[in-house]
């Protein structure tokens, strides 16, 4: 409940501005296509489709950013896209201004607004922490939260030797796999052996390998 409360004061604002500027701004656009011919349910047809395509190019726009998208250009679609909706939308708030510098001030403020909270918004999205995945969250359960564990050596694949692996890696994981046992009562698997050791499959299975013939 505490977290909740603490999202809408904080994203509250944000999101009445959101929505207020969005309505105003959805007004201009309307009423502007009905003065050039879209009558009826094609006025807020097209008011919805503007606003609409502005708030889904800033989505995209940021989820390439999280995705690390090369551009092909010194543009991407999603920017282009955005920028049009942008300047639509402020030709329609400017048409229903007076011609005066004032009258087009106050005409553009609702699609102003409009856009930094959508801005506001994808950009607090874009910023919040990823969810563990379930390997992480699997891979984490398995470290042990007593500090007595010997420190772990920097190991690689380059442990792995003509004759097996490194006696100090050998040595290491023989700890990891007895306080496995006695923590657990059951033999260390190779995932659990992987993921305390921060190594590839094949040296964990080598691992677990020489382990058991010795």
């Amino acid at each position: 409940m505490r977290r909740i409360t603490c999202w809408l004061l904080d994203t509250g604002p944000v999101l009445v501005l959101a929505a207020i500027a969005g309505a105003g701004s959805f007004t201009h656009i309307r009423d502007t296509a009905t003065e050039h011919g879209q009558t009826g349910w094609m006025s807020w047809a097209v008011a919805v489709c503007i606003d609409l395509t502005c708030v889904m190019a800033a989505r995209e726009r940021q989820r390439d950013k999280k995705t690390d998208r090369q551009r092909r250009g010194p543009i991407s679609w999603p920017i282009l896209v955005l920028t049009g909706g942008i300047a639509l939308s402020l030709a329609a708030n400017l048409q229903q201004a007076d011609p005066t510098v004032w009258g087009w001030i106050t005409a553009a403020t609702p699609a102003g607004a409009f856009l930094i909270a959508v801005s506001m918004l994808e950009r607090r999205a874009a910023g919040a922490p990823p969810e563990p995945s379930p390997d992480t969250a699997s891979s984490t359960a398995l470290v042990p939260a007593s500090s007595d564990v010997v420190a772990r050596p920097n190991v690689d694949d380059q442990d792995i030797r003509k004759d097996g692996p490194a006696p100090a890696l050998i040595d290491y994981a023989r700890r990891i796999a007895d306080e496995h046992h006695t923590r657990h009562g059951t033999p260390i698997t190779r995932d659990a052996l992987r993921a305390r050791l921060g190594i590839s499959n094949q040296l964990a299975t080598d691992l677990l390998n020489t382990l058991h013939t010795a």
